[in-house]
């Protein structure tokens, strides 16, 4: 039998149910309502949906069928006029289950009543979840033990998957041992690989060269003109595409047997995924490229380190951290940026959030072997997303909401590194100021010495007339500028870190220090010595400097050339 593409809606008195079922003849077709239960027949198609809610068939159904386009469109009346009947667009969990297919430990709806008991299934449903992580001291365990606990995927149930997957294993998570690494091991490389991948120079650019940065702060992504609509119980009204349709219609109908710690885990995880997402779709303006796939992945520890989260404030930190070493715009403002989309986007319920992983599924499954993480994560996500209350979500969007990230908290040193690069540019600033001064200074100085020296006649070049060694330092700046201290130190800066203390000391070096000019008092009394010696027949020029040659004049000699001496 085959699944023909169908479709929901709702008024206040009817369930629409439109189905697409070409090359059928009318007279074959079959529809069965009994309560939840609506199934349809027609060779070779078959559908069985468990509905949200409670139809029932008193004869005002209306049915009508478009032989052009295939398309059969029945009206089913509501038990309870003007009921609200939720989660239409989840076709997934309407489904009906269609077997045991896939591994354990996750575990398919057999029984028909799986619409209904999925909620109560997880034990999810009848408490409020608390997102105050539970605190326990530490256990030692043998290394045995820890070998054959180490899990990856979706609420850490997968294992064994990159031992058949050596050869795409690189080019799809950072962890080279997945199957052999224990969490705490994985957390340490990452750590120590986003130390390595920092790079100071980068964010300092981004940082003071933002203009960029500024325009994609600008941008409205889609989720922006989603808002909670009082019809449709605080959700946003989401329009999914004929090919995300199809897509949830491929899924298997799944149900998930998760404890506590893993529920939670599982939450951390979705707003991990959902952070590189929001970021990726920023920075391209919703416009995806080659790097889209990689990006995402990428800035994620979930899909990258298959790192396990046991609060949300872990969750900011590393999102914060990976943003700051990978991407092409690395700013402080776009991952404050991504957690308020996020924010956004959990607000508006789950259809926005499944739309969310259609399109991160959509990414992965177009490019290879990003597909391998569909298998492991999305494909799952999209799944259980259905099952799950609005209210959860809501909730969660609201810790989000009040979380704090601050630059110390990702510790890499951003504060001392924007204070010492603040401190450079503003010594640049003065030093070009005082150069300015100093080369008008110097040209107005060189201009009158040369007016007020003898027998320069009104013909004679002024190439003619002796260099003046002042002329020579007007793009010296005549400001004190600290040197770095013999220890490598830079007196003029706060003590640094070390992560820091390199690049500090680097633009320490570039400094320049220049001896202060001559005094007023002594360009007089050298400008008196010239005049004297002239009228004495001695035209003798004084340098500061030591010069290699000098042409002196002499009385004795009356040939004009000079004699040169060294």
């Amino acid at each position: 039998m085959i699944t023909p593409m169908f479709d929901l809606s709702q008024d206040a008195e009817y369930l629409i149910l439109s189905i697409r079922v070409p090359y059928t003849r009318t007279s074959e077709f079959d529809l069965f309502i009994d309560g939840t239960d609506v199934k349809f027949y027609a060779k070779p198609y078959f559908l069985r949906l468990t509905l949200p809610g409670r139809v029932v068939e008193d004869g005002r159904e209306k049915a009508t069928f478009d032989i052009d386009k295939g398309l059969f469109t029945v009206q089913i009346p509501k038990e309870t006029s003007g009921e609200h009947f939720e989660g239409l667009q989840m076709l997934t969990s309407l489904l009906a289950p269609k077997g045991s297919r896939s591994a354990k430990p996750l575990l398919e709806d057999i029984s028909p009543d799986c619409g209904e008991s999925a909620g109560t299934n997880e034990g999810e449903d009848e408490e409020d979840f608390d997102w105050q992580v539970e605190q326990e001291v530490y256990k030692e365990r043998s290394e045995e033990e820890l070998r054959s606990m180490q899990k990856y995927g979706f609420g850490n149930q997968r294992s064994g998957v990159f031992a058949r997957l050596q050869e795409e294993l690189s080019d799809v998570i950072d962890v080279k041992d997945p199957d052999g690494t224990t969490l705490a091991k994985r957390r340490q490389e990452r750590l120590n690989a986003e130390a390595s991948a920092f790079s100071p120079d980068h964010y300092l650019a981004d940082l003071f060269e933002d203009d960029e940065i500024k325009r994609l702060l600008k941008f409205k992504p889609w989720w922006t003109k989603c808002r909670p609509s009082p019809e449709h119980e605080g959700e946003a009204a989401i329009l999914f595409s004929d090919d995300e349709k199809e897509q949830m219609r491929k899924f298997t109908n799944r149900s998930y047997l998760l404890d506590k710690t893993s529920r939670y885990q599982v939450w951390l995880s979705l707003v991990d995924i959902l952070l590189a997402y929001a970021y990726e779709v920023r920075s391209t303006e919703g416009d995806y490229n080659v790097e889209s796939p990689w990006a995402i992945r990428k800035l994620s520890g979930t899909l990258c380190w298959l790192e396990t989260y046991s609060s949300l404030q872990e969750v900011l930190v590393s999102f914060g951290r990976r943003v700051l070493c990978y991407p092409l715009y690395r700013h402080f403002d776009m991952v404050a940026a991504a957690i308020y989309d996020i924010a956004g986007i959990l607000q508006s319920g789950k259809a926005c959030v499944l739309k969310c992983l259609l399109d991160i599924h959509k990414v992965f499954r177009k490019n290879d072997p990003s597909y391998i993480l569909n298998d492991l994560y999305i494909t799952d996500y999209c799944i259980w997303i259905q099952r799950i209350k609005s209210k959860k979500l809501s909730a969660l969007a609201a810790t989000l909401q009040k979380a704090s990230l601050q630059k110390k908290d990702l510790e890499l040193e951003l504060e001392e590194l924007e204070e010492a690069a603040s401190m450079v540019a503003e010594e640049e600033g003065s030093s070009k100021s005082a150069s300015g001064s100093v080369c008008s200074d110097s040209n107005s100085s060189q201009e009158d010495e040369e007016c007020a020296t003898p027998g320069g006649g009104g013909g004679e070049s002024s190439k003619d007339s002796p260099l003046h060694p002042s002329s020579l330092v007007c793009a010296i700046p005549q400001q004190s500028v600290t040197l770095p201290s013999a220890d490598g130190n830079v007196d003029a800066f706060p003590p640094a870190s070390e992560g820091t203390r390199p690049l500090i000391q680097e633009l320490g070096e570039l400094r320049i220090t220049q001896d202060a000019r001559s005094s007023p008092e002594e360009e007089r009394k050298l400008s008196q010595a010239k005049t004297s010696a002239a009228a004495e027949g001695t035209l003798l020029e004084p340098s500061q400097q030591n010069n290699a040659l000098l042409i002196i004049k002499t009385q004795e000699d009356s040939s004009p050339d000079g004699l040169f001496k060294m």
